[in-house]
């Protein structure tokens, strides 16, 4: 079982839509999966359950279906986590589901952070708890793949959420923000590697079944926003040369090259912008790629639906192939 973090320190660059397609996808190509929502926004969640399941899972106390009702427990002293009760999406395909209370661990993660090197159980508990449910889960159902989708920050849930991940995808979009973002997140996360290796070496025994804070560099992907009128395609040809040096000085802290040859080994894949057909997805709680005409994608988006078929498909195909 892998599980693949999806992380980029930039938001709205597609991450949560793109999480959602993959786990869909892998599905279909026939791979066991659970999607783990550990953003305190809960996008990934509302996009795979409607407005009144997703009130029904909210204000239940008695189940453990979110992140918040798993972690509860711990979030208020009163034990470790609940055995997690992974949500059946569809055949191949469970949810452990995001929810708003989740940010209320933050502080409770901040403060557990420093007596993780005092070998405290307690805080490791705490620090372990993402990783423990989703294993838990996986465990369950059987996973293979295991889609973790986290915030757009690096603050302490993330921290906890991200050492979890045995890889990480960086989705990106052609623009300065998504530059910046990898320069902000590589020293960050092998930061945070190397603290967690810190805290491991100086357990003598893991009884309580600790990530190994590998978070290896998978690879990127390049979500194609649309080109706007007032912005030159040259800005993107830009930034699109910048992309693969950034990305290998700044994540695998590589000198990068004069220049990178095509095709770059560490781009997965590039999705293209999808325009209305987002909107009648997220109306459906289906994904692009199995829209219909009853759903309103008819016409020349008939074509684009079926591009989307083979453009996720071959990205699940070269993830799998990078994990080998």
């Amino acid at each position: 079982m892998n599980i693949i973090g999806l992380f980029n320190n930039k938001g709205g660059v597609g991450k949560t839509t793109l999480t959602y397609h993959l786990a869909h996808m892998f599905a279909i190509q026939g791979h066991t999966t659970l999607v783990a929502d550990l953003d305190p926004q809960a996008n990934l969640t509302v996009a795979f359950l409607d407005e009144e399941r997703l009130e029904n899972l909210w204000q239940q106390t008695q189940c453990a279906q979110t992140f918040f009702q798993i972690i509860e427990p711990i979030q208020e002293g009163l034990g470790d986590i609940r055995q997690p009760e992974p949500i059946k999406i569809r055949d191949q395909l469970f949810l452990l589901a995001g929810d708003l209370r989740l940010s209320t661990f933050e502080d409770k993660l901040s403060d557990t952070w420093p007596r993780c090197y005092e070998k405290d159980p307690a805080a490791l508990r705490a620090t372990s708890a993402f990783y423990r449910s989703m294993r838990q889960a996986a465990d369950q159902i059987r996973a293979e793949i295991v889609l973790m989708d986290v915030g757009p920050n690096l603050g302490a849930i993330n921290r906890a959420a991200l050492l979890s991940a045995d890889q990480l995808i960086f989705p990106l979009a052609a623009d300065m923000f998504s530059i910046q973002g990898l320069r902000n997140l590589g020293p960050m996360i092998a930061q945070w590697r190397q603290s967690w290796q810190t805290i491991r070496a100086q357990l003598q025994t893991d009884k309580i079944g600790l990530p190994e804070g590998t978070m290896n560099a998978l690879g990127y992907v390049l979500l194609q926003h649309a080109i706007r009128l007032d912005r030159p395609v040259k800005a993107y040809e830009r930034y699109l040369t910048r992309i693969p040096l950034e990305y290998r000085e700044a994540v695998l802290t590589l000198k990068p090259p004069l220049s990178v040859s095509e095709p770059d080994p560490f781009l997965l894949g590039q999705i293209r912008h999808y325009r209305s057909l987002i909107p009648l997805s997220q109306d459906t709680n289906k994904p692009v790629f199995e829209l219909k005409p009853a759903d309103g994608a008819f016409g020349g988006h008939t074509r684009l639906v079926q591009t989307a078929y083979d453009e996720f498909a071959l990205l699940v195909h070269t993830i799998l192939q990078a994990l080998q």
